[in-house]
């Protein structure tokens, strides 16, 4: 399948979620390349609504691939549920054919998110606020994603760019053209630097920051899914066909072994003085006053705890 066929297969999963009245959205990479900041991408990740997921996994079951249904990928894939999408699990599935392979990847709350994603869906996309959020990773090829994402808010008038802006000369070219409110300044700290010849390190130790916060969200959930993991990987009905009887299976695993809000359990304010931590083994104390308010972007899964 080329890119344009991989295009409408995902569109149309999305399409028929949404048609059944559950917000849903392309994110990520597939988005990146609709707003014109990648040039292509073999995968897609999806926002989908929590509630949606049932609907969701049905509309999964029905899609083809050359004939080929989906399958769960990886034994360390959460259950398509309700429950574990609520606590920040993704879910990973993968058609495969003699002709192409399709993936899948399924969030119920982004990663890194703040306020309403769904309010700010743009056709089936995800709005670019939040495709900049879920770009802050622990991976070096997705931080000039989210500056240019950034960059095209601001030039749009939305002030939220600022957030999302990590490359020195291009914060330095917009200083002088869109304006920095208080509350702004007070999300993100560094902002204040512009002009200063502290930025450039500022900017290293916050990126370092949004690196080592992303490092430790996913050591938790590593931890939190081996017993699940192993349990899965053992069990031969895991990957039966078709994907409801795998998913009976992951569903079954999980009630016994996978916290549904690893990150809720581990406490948030823990997680962030644990990146702090790092922090302080690798730069100067005083650099550390630069750094962001961080907790907004993990409120979703804190409020949410075991619900």
């Amino acid at each position: 399948m080329n890119y344009a066929e991989l295009d409408s297969f995902y569109r149309q999963i999305v399409g028929t979620v949404r048609a059944g009245g559950f917000p849903c959205a392309i994110t990520s990479g597939m988005a990146c390349v609709n707003y014109g900041v990648v040039e292509t991408t073999n995968d897609c990740d999806i926002l989908c609504g929590t509630d949606g997921a049932r609907g969701l996994l049905t509309t999964l079951q029905e899609v083809r691939v050359d004939g080929e249904g989906a399958s769960y990928r990886g034994t360390m894939s959460a259950p398509l549920d309700t429950r574990w999408l609520r606590g920040g699990w993704t879910a990973h599935f993968v058609w495969r054919s003699a002709r192409a392979e399709a993936y899948l990847d399924v969030f119920g709350v982004p990663p890194r998110g703040t306020g309403d994603w769904a309010s700010e869906v743009r056709d089936l996309y995800a709005g670019r606020h939040t495709v900049a959020e879920m770009k802050r990773t622990n991976r070096e090829r997705d931080w000039p994603y989210a500056t240019a994402l950034g960059a095209q808010l601001l030039a749009a008038g939305d002030a939220r760019g600022w957030l999302h802006i990590f490359d020195l000369d291009v914060l330095e070219a917009f200083a002088d053209r869109i304006p920095r409110s208080d509350s702004l300044l007070a999300l993100r700290p560094v902002l204040r630097l512009l002009g200063d010849a502290r930025l450039k390190q500022a900017l290293h130790v916050e990126r370092e920051f949004w690196f080592e916060l992303d490092r430790q969200r996913l050591s938790i959930y590593q931890r939190a899914v081996r017993p699940y993991a192993s349990a899965v990987r053992k069990d031969p009905m895991a990957t039966r066909i078709p994907l409801s009887a795998q998913h009976a299976v992951r569903v079954e695993w999980a009630e016994k072994l996978l916290p549904t809000n690893p990150i809720h359990d581990h406490g948030v304010d823990a997680m962030i003085a644990d990146a702090r931590g790092e922090l302080l083994k690798l730069f100067e104390p005083s650099l550390l006053q630069w750094l962001p308010d961080v907790r907004e972007n993990f409120q979703a899964l804190e409020k949410r705890g075991h619900d």
